[in-house]
């Protein structure tokens, strides 16, 4: 114990039980928590913790590991975005992993609360994403026949509305690429910006400082264990008035 101490920061009773409580799946492998909104995925220039860090911390006290605990980060969450995030254990595991993400072996469902409902009510949106590294944003426009910026990314995605309220739209997206802001710079660029969202398009800032997305559910075969694992993370800011 004293020597994980040294390596890493002690948590507090409350972080400790933040993060059990959140874990979805783990073994000797990887480990899946439920992100909350603020929590960084990986180290960036704020300096803030990362959850990657706080993981290392955490196994480290509760599995008594001497030395330095391995989590590799093999995709990546928005910070102002909550749910289904994946951490590998081992080296082994995050190169498989990154190649799957990669491969488009990983399937993503999304929830978002939308300020605009898309029409029709279930679709398919394709379009041409040019990442604006300044302002950490991207811009989109139409999958025109194949012509598109030079940079540019194509991105798709399936929509379906589950549910309606006079102000907000619970709709759920399938990704079929992965692109920066993709969810959100589509479902933006359709007139139906996700709620807390100013970046792009909402109208006011949610209390939290987070959006209304949340990455809902996830599939995939095992890297090592070669086993479907399905997962899906539980959501408490759905409250459609």
């Amino acid at each position: 114990m004293y020597l994980c101490r040294m390596i890493y920061r002690e948590l507090t009773a409350e972080e400790r039980d933040s993060i059990a409580s959140r874990i979805l799946y783990e073994d000797n492998h990887l480990i899946v928590i439920n992100k909350r909104v603020g929590e960084i995925v990986q180290g960036d220039k704020t300096g803030d913790e990362p959850l990657s860090e706080t993981l290392k911390a955490f196994i480290a006290e509760r599995d008594g590991k001497p030395g330095h605990v391995f989590i590799g980060v093999p995709h990546r969450l928005d910070r102002p975005v909550s749910g289904i995030a994946v951490f590998a254990k081992t080296s082994k595991c995050l190169e498989r992993l990154n190649g799957m993400f990669r491969d488009g072996d990983v399937h993503k469902t999304y929830w978002a609360l939308t300020c605009g409902r898309p029409e029709p009510a279930e679709g398919e949106l394709a379009h041409w994403l040019v990442r604006n590294e300044k302002q950490n944003k991207s811009y989109a426009t139409p999958d025109n026949g194949g012509k598109h910026p030079a940079g540019a990314k194509l991105a798709r995605l399936r929509y379906k509305v589950l549910r309606d309220t006079d102000r907000y739209h619970l709709v759920e997206v399938e990704l079929l690429t992965g692109r920066h802001h993709q969810i959100r710079c589509q479902l933006s660029t359709i007139g139906c910006p996700i709620k807390g969202d100013l970046k792009y398009g909402a109208p006011r800032s949610n209390p939290d400082g987070g959006i209304s997305l949340h990455a809902r559910s996830i599939r995939f075969i095992h890297p090592v264990r070669h086993e479907p694992l399905s997962l899906e993370a539980p959501v408490d800011w759905i409250q459609l008035k």
